[in-house]
């Protein structure tokens, strides 16, 4: 048993040495101005409406930008995520996940660096993911 324990303090201690994510990004510049261009170009071309991009990259380490949008819809919320998929596997960029596609009124699509929300109006109010970042977190209106 102790030869078990040992190993797991040294890994430990290797863990706390290394730098966390939330370090290595405040060192680096905004990392993916193409992916977000990228991004607002795909919802444009299928007429998002009140796209919104916040950058949080100092709320969290999660990510460095969050894209919101409404669509009309649940067939368009699922064709502006869809889009926005297409053009970033297109580009060399992976989505880690794609959440929401089956019913519509939220997708969620993780790029990394940047994740995107598209909603149905009534799910973004209720929601207020705008509200929930603050407008400190460096909002723009993308459109």
């Amino acid at each position: 048993m102790t030869a078990k324990k040992a190993p797991r303090k040294s890994a430990r201690k290797t863990a706390r040495k290394t730098p966390t994510k939330r370090a290595a990004r405040a060192s680096e510049p905004a990392r993916p101005p193409r992916l977000v261009e990228l991004v607002s170009a795909a919802l444009d071309d299928l007429k998002a409406q009140n796209v919104a991009v916040l950058d949080v990259r100092e709320l969290t380490g999660m990510t460095d930008t969050i894209v919101i949008a409404s669509g009309t819809s649940d067939r368009h919320v699922k064709s502006l995520a869809g889009r926005v998929v297409e053009r970033a596997k297109a580009a060399g960029f992976r989505p880690l996940g794609v959440e929401g596609e089956r019913e519509g009124e939220w997708v969620l699509v993780d790029l990394q660096d940047v994740v995107v929300h598209v909603m149905l109006p009534r799910v973004r109010e209720v929601y207020g993911l705008e509200k929930l970042w603050g407008t400190r977190a460096g909002e723009r209106d993308a459109g």
